[in-house]
């Protein structure tokens, strides 16, 4: 049986209809939160609220329309982001900023805008980083620096805004079984070979499941973390703490 830790909670999540969103929003209802799901697109299995997270009005009209139902906030997730295939030469500005406004722009302007009410309710903030925000994986250098700039932003909310009890976290996962990542591996010139091999670079020898994201974004959220802030917790199975060698 779950435990009740959110029970009268209101918990706001960006890109909650797939992947590590949708994990998460059905965790938190799972242990009594009111869910507000905010996306483009609608989203059945929770309270949905359809903005486009890249233009700053339609952020801010999203936290209103919130509080105008719900009249507090709890927690905030930023997990809505897109990753595009490009290395710096073949970047386009128009790619950068789309990258930069979903995965970085968004969850500040969505931070700001929550944080009134996060101030009064002594709320939290959990971001959904990336272990690309530490390391790199070729041709990502638009979603490198957008997560890396999230990590940022995670530890510059904690320090500016826990003396007034609010928190700030972020988890950067490693590769988890999401819609995403499928799409990185079928772009691969041989997909199936990287498919049936990907689990080794990790010492658990698989990759991670959304509902292990999950367990962790909402012991962060939860009361039971009460002193962690401006954290950022790597959840790969191990994969950047292996060093690399050459196959034998």
């Amino acid at each position: 049986m779950v435990e009740k830790r959110f029970t009268n909670k209101i918990v706001i999540i960006t890109g909650a209809t797939k992947g590590i969103g949708l994990s998460c929003a059905q965790r938190f209802q799972e242990e009594g939160a009111t869910v507000c799901a905010i996306q483009r697109g609608n989203s059945k299995l929770f309270d949905s609220f359809e903005f486009d997270l890249s233009k700053e009005q339609e952020c801010s009209k999203s936290i209103n329309e919130i509080i105008k139902k719900y009249g507090h906030i709890d927690v905030l997730i930023n997990n809505a982001g897109v990753m595009k295939e490009s290395s710096i030469l073949e970047t386009s500005l128009e790619d950068w900023n789309q990258t930069l406004s979903v995965n970085l722009t968004a969850p500040f302007l969505l931070a700001k805008f929550c944080m009134p009410f996060l101030i009064e309710s002594k709320g939290c903030i959990v971001n959904i980083g990336s272990i690309e925000g530490i390391g790199a994986n070729p041709n990502h250098a638009a979603y490198c620096s957008s997560k890396a700039g999230l990590h940022g932003l995670t530890r510059a909310i904690a320090v500016d805004h826990g003396k007034n009890g609010v928190r700030c976290n972020a988890v950067a996962p490693g590769w988890i079984d999401t819609e995403l990542n499928k799409d990185f591996i079928n772009s691969m010139p041989d997909s199936e070979h990287f498919r049936k091999n990907i689990g080794s670079i990790h010492p658990l020898n698989r990759i991670g499941k959304t509902e292990e994201v999950a367990s962790l974004v909402s012991w962060l959220a939860s009361s039971e973390s009460s002193f962690v802030t401006g954290q950022v917790y790597t959840i790969d199975g191990g994969r950047m703490a292996k060093i690399s060698l050459p196959n034998p």
